[in-house]
């Protein structure tokens, strides 16, 4: 249970290098996501790429840790998002 979510974090992370992005890539199994999420605050991760419940409907949740704001976003449309976002800051 639960594999889901980490294959498509590690393609979406592996893909967001390939594009030249730096990636925190949080694979602790047994973390709840309040403590991740707490975690990337903490080392000040500008933008950050969540895998959860959404991915079912095929989104992940995209957060601007500055504005505070959080987007869905399909899955495959995710990266572009990210790499904008990313460049446009």
């Amino acid at each position: 249970r639960g594999d889901e979510f980490f294959e498509a974090a590690e393609k979406l992370s592996a893909e967001l290098e390939a594009a030249g992005l730096d990636v925190i890539y949080d694979d602790r199994p047994k973390v709840s996501p309040g403590v991740k999420f707490g975690d990337a605050e903490l080392v000040g991760v500008p933008t950050i790429l969540a895998v959860g419940r959404g991915l079912v409907d095929g989104v992940v949740e995209i957060k601007d840790r500055r504005s505070g704001e959080a987007e869905n976003i399909e899955v495959d449309k995710a990266v572009d998002y990210v790499v904008n976002a990313v460049r446009n800051q």
